[in-house]
């Protein structure tokens, strides 16, 4: 019932900024609060950041706390993540999700995207 859509991934400078976007549709897509997370090579799925279903309440990782935003366009379905001062170690293929709540875990959400490749060079 809801279908994410991401992108706006690419390749970018070490200290560099990008902002990806996630494309919700469905008919109660507006309801649900929104995650992003991150996979590298080799590692596991990483929290990054979530918002609830109006804005008011977001939650991020320590490893992006200072350096990214999430923010929803409710006019366009859409959720964004700004990041911002990009390293190496940001890589990674970055998915959006949706769920009941702004929650941390990968495992409270019920609906994901395929994923947007993110990469940073030195």
């Amino acid at each position: 019932q809801v279908q994410l859509l991401e992108s706006g991934g690419g390749l970018v400078q070490a200290g560099g900024s990008l902002r990806l976007s996630c494309a919700a549709s469905g008919r109660t897509s507006s309801d649900y609060a929104m995650g992003w997370f991150r996979q590298a090579p080799g590692r596991e799925r990483e929290f990054v950041g979530t918002i609830n279903w109006n804005g008011g309440i977001t939650y991020y990782g320590d490893s992006v706390k200072g350096r990214c935003t999430i923010s929803r366009a409710y006019a366009k379905n859409t959720v964004y993540l700004q990041m911002y001062s990009l390293k190496p170690e940001d890589t990674a293929v970055y998915y959006c999700a949706a769920g009941g709540g702004p929650q941390r875990l990968a495992t409270e959400y019920d609906y994901w995207g395929q994923g947007t490749q993110v990469t940073v060079s030195s």
